[in-house]
């Protein structure tokens, strides 16, 4: 009975140490950066709820470009990669450096909207009129055919709080930058 016993109670031991030694290893600024970035990676539902949230703003998708959007970026999400290159805390506040690369779309977007002036009878419907939905339709085109990658450094701000570190909201340009839509 005593051989049980320390047994339960060495496992049990073991147990706690484990949870706390794995709390404490996910608890610092670069960890969490990592599971931020990882979610991108791995597709995770909030990620694709926020795409999704996206999507349904835009005005000019029709439901195949909705769906095609949503393949072009979740595509997009799964080739990005990271390296976390500094980590500085001060205190409850931390900035984690990473360098990330991601397809370059902002370039996409960009020479799109040129292409767009320079040859804007191309994107009109039978009336003579700008069909945005012709232009979304070249644009999305342009995008899956896109392979060019770009890099980006990127610092990202934490706080802790209760002794776990979160990450601070990131500014609209940081987001665009994961989301490979940066327009330089």
């Amino acid at each position: 009975m005593k051989k049980v016993l320390c047994t339960l109670v060495l496992t049990f031991s073991f147990f706690l140490v484990g949870c706390n030694l794995g709390k404490e290893l996910t608890n610092t600024p670069t960890k969490q950066v990592e599971i931020f970035l990882n979610k991108y990676q791995t597709l995770d539902k909030e990620v694709l709820d926020d795409l999704d949230r996206v999507i349904s703003e835009e005005e000019n998708f029709d439901g195949s470009m909705r769906e095609k959007y949503r393949q072009i970026m979740k595509d997009s999400f799964q080739k990005l990669a990271f390296q976390i290159k500094d980590q500085k805390e001060d205190g409850d506040k931390a900035v984690v450096t990473a360098e990330v690369e991601v397809v370059n779309f902002g370039k996409i977007l960009s020479t799109s909207n040129l292409y767009l002036e320079e040859h804007p009878e191309l994107f009109h419907d039978n009336h003579g009129e700008h069909d945005p939905k012709k232009f979304m339709s070249y644009r999305l085109d342009q995008m899956k055919d896109n392979h060019e990658k770009i890099k980006y450094t990127i610092d990202f701000h934490l706080t802790k709080k209760d002794e776990e570190w979160h990450l601070d909201d990131l500014s609209r340009e940081d987001e665009q930058k994961i989301q490979g839509i940066y327009q330089y």
